[in-house]
């Protein structure tokens, strides 16, 4: 497995199609200057050897060394063995309500991106515990199967939307269904679900789920975003507002949080209900229920023993710079035969 220790330096790829800019003005320049010099035949007897594809040779293998120079400074790692680590810890999924009506602002910015934050803070509490996460509106979907990749955990919640579920409603039943398998039931670890949503459209069977999960040992969280006030659920094209959602009355449609819903999911499960409207309640109700949680020995594999490799690189890239250096951009006698750019012919 590779990494690259300074990815930063890839920006200096921006110098590649600068140097083949050049070129390309250059060679023009050159062509136009030499047909104000001379005409075609006249150059052919003045310059017999010169060749278009001697200088496209060098300039790709300027270019590759370049390439190889430019990867040697990111510090290219390969992990030489990959070792079983034995970490302590606790299994925490988040399901991420991503129904329209999270995207209603009565909180700001909206719904979903502060059930966003909430669950990204809460990632940044976590030790060595593992994380999962998994989306719903019509439908639940794993967004990332459990982990201890908390880095890999925030980027993937950073693309949560509701255009990744292909129907709407809130599917909370498939969402508790779906954590079940998250889980390793061979493993005593203790087992934590975090239900983000504002409560609206769950079904009537949706405790009598949660009491199912309960009884195999999850302690099911709920915290509810938005207002009982409610807010109209925004539109948008290309992400410009265009209107809010209706009813078949022409009239806006408002989404309400929905508290005594995900309090009843709670309860069923002998968890508990948090208000998510404030950012650091629920993080810091969440860390203090994981930190005093008995942490279990579980197993994890990961590459270890990284050993540089940019030498290869700087190596490679020097070699390419040495037979730039030496390529002379004068025809040679098979490349004559060969006359891949029709040099040789006569007009």
């Amino acid at each position: 497995m590779y990494k690259f220790e300074e990815p930063i330096y890839f920006y200096l790829f921006i110098i590649i199609p600068i140097i083949v800019v050049i070129f390309l003005l250059v060679l023009w320049w050159k062509k136009n200057t030499q047909k104000k010099f001379a005409n075609h035949l006249l150059l052919e007897k003045l310059a017999p050897n010169a060749s278009i594809f001697k200088s496209v040779l060098k300039l790709i293998f300027l270019l590759l060394g370049f390439s190889f120079l430019i990867v040697s400074l990111t510090n290219p790692k390969m992990g030489t063995k990959l070792q079983t680590v034995k970490r302590e810890g606790v299994d925490v999924i988040f399901a991420l309500d991503v129904s329209k009506s999270m995207l209603a602002k009565d909180i700001a910015p909206n719904r979903l991106e502060k059930s966003k934050q909430i669950i990204s803070r809460i990632i940044d509490q976590l030790g060595s515990d593992r994380v999962g996460i998994i989306i719903y509106a019509g439908n639940a979907y794993p967004l990332l199967p459990i982990t201890t990749d908390h880095a890999a955990a925030k980027m993937f919640l950073q693309n949560a939307n509701p255009d990744m579920v292909s129907s709407q409603g809130t599917a909370i039943n498939e969402a508790l269904d779906l954590a079940k398998t998250y889980y390793n039931k061979d493993e005593q670890t203790n087992k934590f679900l975090i239900i983000i949503s504002d409560g609206e459209d769950h079904q009537e069977e949706t405790k009598q789920k949660a009491k199912d999960i309960a009884n195999e040992g999850v302690k099911v969280y709920t915290i509810g975003v938005g207002t009982e006030r409610g807010g109209p659920i925004p539109i948008e094209l290309n992400g410009g507002l265009i209107g809010y959602k209706k009813n078949r009355q022409g009239e806006t449609v408002l989404t309400q949080r929905k508290p005594e819903i995900l309090q009843a999911i709670a309860n069923a499960s002998n968890g508990s209900y948090i208000d998510g409207n404030k950012t650091e309640k629920p993080v810091k109700t969440i860390e203090n229920v994981i930190k005093n949680a008995q942490k279990s020995e579980f197993e994890t594999k990961q590459f270890s023993d990284y050993k540089d490799q940019f030498q290869w690189f700087v190596g490679i890239g020097f070699l390419f710079l040495l037979i730039d250096i030496f390529l002379f951009e004068r025809k040679t006698k098979w490349l004559k035969k060969v006359d891949l750019f029709n040099e040789n012919k006569k007009k």
